[in-house]
């Protein structure tokens, strides 16, 4: 179930170095699934001012995992990122329906840049473990996912928190990376 597991099934890329790029709102859960990537304490969790980097080796291959602050003053920073991104993973936060259509937009102007033209996305529906979380259908629905025509894309439903469908995501971007 581990990272490591993971990346292993990537290892016939010898010595290839990967880039992804972890964005969302604030308060999604990004930090929190990076932490849990890493195998690392996740009760000890703060809002990101800016950003954190993960990287994990294993046999010759090497994930660069950038998680960047999803608070509103640093979302205009967010394009100083998006160069040599391999996979952008976007976090929302399923229980907080109010900011679903502020997710959307955020999305939605990520999605058009020049820079992340044709990058796979996988867009995690976080907080599923919550009784109020909005299933990834709904979510994929609500933000007209199915319009996107330009690049791979996937949503998952998962828990950062338990871990739940995190492995799942994972694996989507793996097989996705192969293809290149």
């Amino acid at each position: 179930m581990g990272l490591l597991s993971l990346l292993r099934k990537l290892k016939s890329a010898p010595d290839q170095e990967l880039r992804i790029l972890l964005l969302g709102l604030d308060n999604a859960g990004k930090t929190t699934l990076l932490k849990k990537l890493a195998s690392e304490d996740i009760t000890q969790t703060t809002p990101t001012q800016g950003f954190n980097i993960k990287s994990v080796q294993s046999d010759g291959f090497k994930l660069n995992v950038w998680d960047i602050g999803g608070q509103r003053k640093i979302r205009p920073y967010w394009r100083n990122y998006f160069e040599n991104t391999d996979v952008l993973i976007y976090v929302i936060d399923s229980g907080d329906r109010k900011r679903f259509e502020e997710t959307g937009q955020e999305l939605g102007e990520i999605l058009s840049e020049e820079k992340l033209a044709g990058v796979p996305v996988l867009i995690f529906a976080n907080k599923q473990d919550l009784f109020n979380a909005a299933p990834a259908s709904e979510i994929a629905e609500g933000l007209q996912l199915h319009t996107i025509r330009d690049r791979t894309w996937q949503i998952q439903a998962c828990s950062a928190t338990t871990g739940e469908g995190v492995k799942d995501g994972l694996d989507w971007v793996c097989k996705n990376l192969k293809k290149k």
